[in-house]
């Protein structure tokens, strides 16, 4: 029973010292976004990490869902004569949950873990407090960056993901299983309306945020060397995935 209210105990504590860790990074970039100016180069050159390099990952994951989601759904409709609706299935699938989930967990793996390691190393090493030293502000240098090139990328990167994802259930469809390709592309945007991608892409801004933040904050906090890094690395990836879950059933129930 001890033990349990001291695990209990511990567990709170830890919680709102990374809540506060987070509420206090969070207003540094606030405050970061305000003063003036912005090193252009810098935030090109995270959204070349972010985006760019994130693009292969992107696309066989998109292409690869679509596909799968192709053919399932029309195994499952051919049972009552709907195989008309897969393309339906798919782009609203796609658009409204696959699309920007599967981009932010991707990223979250790659991108997500790659910044957590850099800054991780930079503050083992010393490197963020020698900045600081030196009167550069390190979370307007190191951290504002990433988080615009986290908001600004991820819905670009799901746009390609729902674009990659509707071509690969027509694929399979239209070469594979035989669909009419008119029918398949007018049912795909008889139901497909304009809210169900703005709804998808106002998620991925917000995984890209969440991811950003998370995997900045573990690297700004890590200690104990190698070890250490690994940890925060682990732990950004983790929590960044969690947190889009979780964030994302919140969204699909104020958003649709």
């Amino acid at each position: 029973m001890i033990r349990g209210l001291e695990w209990l105990g511990r567990s709170t504590i830890a919680l709102l010292r990374e809540m506060g860790d987070l509420s206090m990074l969070l207003w540094g970039v606030v405050r970061g976004v305000l003063a003036r100016p912005l090193d252009v180069r810098l935030h090109v050159r995270q959204m070349e990490e972010v985006g760019t390099k994130s693009i292969p990952v992107v696309v066989i994951t998109g292409l690869s869902t679509g596909m799968v989601l192709a053919l399932q759904s029309y195994n499952g409709f051919q049972r009552f004569q709907a195989e008309s609706l897969v393309g339906t299935v798919v782009a609203l699938s796609m658009t409204r949950e696959l699309g920007p989930v599967l981009t932010g967990l991707m990223v979250a793996g790659r991108a997500g873990a790659a910044m957590a390691a850099e800054l991780g190393t930079m503050r083992v090493t010393e490197q963020i407090d020698a900045l600081a030293s030196m009167g550069v502000n390190p979370v307007k240098y190191l951290v504002l960056p990433r988080f615009l090139a986290g908001l600004i990328m991820l819905p670009i990167l799901t746009v390609f993901a729902d674009i990659i994802g509707v071509a690969g259930g027509y694929g399979v469809s239209v070469l594979l299983l035989d669909v009419n390709p008119t029918v398949y592309m007018k049912r795909t945007f008889d139901y497909l309306e304009v809210a169900d991608v703005y709804g998808g892409l106002l998620k991925a801004v917000v995984f890209g945020g969440i991811i950003a933040l998370i995997s900045c904050q573990r690297g700004f906090t890590a200690s104990g060397g190698a070890e250490g890094v690994g940890q925060a690395t682990t732990g950004a990836v983790v929590v960044s995935c969690v947190l889009i879950l979780i964030s994302d059933y919140f969204m699909t129930a104020l958003l649709y």
